[in-house]
């Protein structure tokens, strides 16, 4: 009787501890969230690529030729004339241009080709005695035309808008004008010339539609000295040198193709 006693408090108490355990159910394991690092899109970069014509409409100025000359009888010297003034080319231009381009990411770069006319001129006059008599003298400086290769080099700064620089060769086609007038007659001479030279710039360029855009620039342009010789007869010459250095903004439109 003890024994069975004894039994039945053992199985109470193991069933008591069973349901003990089972009162607080199931426990699911604890799972850490997953965090998922922000996907960053990249800014997209529009296509600059191809070739493209356009045209443009700008404004010389700052032109800086200094003038002076020499007055020669024959191989002799007879006179030497200095600080006589600064022709400053300056005036409205038109142009037009064609180029090609090639994209890396946000470089764009290319050369472009280019040619511009207008009215891009200056003179200056005076008047001196020349044996009791007073003649007047005048120097006039003209460019006739600017043909120019360069290479453009520019930036995406955003997919509609452009920074770029220029770098290149220029030849230039000139006249210089003499004029001289006394007793009520007056006469020129023109000596036409061409010159070579380099030029700089840097512009920035907008885009309206995937073939248009437009551009604003500004290039400074240096031709070198060239040496001008006018026959003045009898043996009598005049020698001069052009230096028609000058800067040019302009503004104009790119059709791309």
């Amino acid at each position: 009787m003890r024994h069975t006693s004894f039994l039945a408090m053992c199985a109470l108490g193991i069933l008591s501890g069973a349901s003990g355990a089972l009162a607080g159910g199931y426990t699911a394991p604890t799972v850490d969230p997953v965090v998922t690092a922000p996907v960053i899109e990249a800014t997209p970069v529009s296509d600059w690529a191809g070739g493209y014509v356009g045209g443009s409409i700008g404004y010389a100025f700052g032109g800086d030729d200094e003038i002076g000359a020499e007055l020669y009888e024959g191989d002799a010297l007879v006179e030497r004339y200095r600080d006589l003034g600064n022709l400053k080319v300056k005036g409205l231009n038109a142009g037009v241009h064609l180029g090609y381009r090639w994209q890396r990411g946000n470089w764009v770069f290319g050369p472009e080709l280019s040619i511009e006319g207008g009215n891009i001129s200056d003179d200056q006059s005076g008047s001196g005695d020349l044996d009791g008599e007073t003649v007047g003298v005048g120097l006039e400086s003209q460019v006739n035309y600017i043909a120019g290769l360069h290479l453009k080099t520019g930036y995406v700064v955003d997919p509609q808008t452009m920074v770029y620089g220029t770098a290149g060769y220029v030849h230039g086609d000139f006249d210089y004008i003499l004029s001289a007038s006394a007793g009520g007659e007056s006469a020129s001479i023109t000596e036409g010339y061409t010159a070579n030279g380099y030029a700089l710039g840097l512009g920035v360029e907008r885009k309206l539609r995937d073939n248009l855009s437009v551009f604003a620039e500004w290039q400074y342009r240096n031709f070198g000295k060239t040496g001008i010789t006018y026959d003045l007869g009898d043996g009598d010459v005049l020698e001069t040198r052009a230096t028609p250095e000058h800067h040019n903004i302009k503004v104009g439109v790119n059709f791309s193709f």
